[in-house]
């Protein structure tokens, strides 16, 4: 782990680096990972998700910081558990899924800053928006998954992300307190799955 930390924090958002293979392509493995985030409503926070999310990343073990990562999140897929709210956010007044059907986010440098953290910066995509944000990385671990291939485990956070500079304006206060906040907190855990014919 500790000889390829530059390609292990690369593959943090959607893939899994195992070994030193050049030229290497791995999925996220959605059925086992999350995108997950938390905006203040009045005076608590309301959690969601998105439910559908795919992406790939290309390995260049040799050199690790030439590695990119691709993930698409599918904006409908939103999830809150409530419905009506749900229906909200996919409407023009929010997200727009209609028009803005996909988020994406496209790495651009990986950055280590631990043995087992760093960071990615890349461009992301959201309502229409580019708009370049820094990924923060943690390794949790690998091994053999229940299909005898190879799995790895990270934990991805954001900071806070600004939602109108994005053009996720609507705003609306009562008694001078905001219904919905501006900040929004995005955590994403993964499960890499490189498979055999990955």
């Amino acid at each position: 782990m500790k000889k390829y930390p530059l390609l292990l924090t690369a593959a943090a958002l959607c893939g899994s680096i195992l070994t030193a293979h050049a030229d290497e392509t791995y999925k996220i493995d959605p059925v086992h990972s999350s995108i997950s985030f938390k905006v203040r409503h009045f005076f608590s926070y309301v959690n969601g998700s998105f439910r559908k999310f795919e992406g790939t990343i290309h390995v260049e073990s040799d050199h690790p910081e030439k590695s990119s990562v691709n993930a698409v999140i599918q904006t409908a897929s939103i999830d809150t558990g409530n419905d009506k709210r749900d229906e909200d956010l996919r409407s023009a007044d929010f997200f727009d899924a209609a028009q803005f059907p996909t988020i994406t986010f496209k790495s651009k440098s990986v950055k280590q800053n631990g043995p087992d953290s760093g960071d990615i910066t890349g461009d992301l995509t959201m309502h229409g928006v580019t708009r370049e944000i820094t990924l923060r990385v943690k390794f949790l671990g690998k091994g053999k998954g229940m299909g005898g291939h190879a799995i790895s485990g990270w934990q991805v956070t954001t900071g806070p992300l600004k939602r109108s500079d994005y053009g996720l304006t609507w705003s609306k206060t009562v008694e001078g307190t905001a219904v919905v906040g501006q900040d929004v907190e995005v955590t994403i855990e993964v499960e890499a799955d490189k498979a055999p014919n990955a």
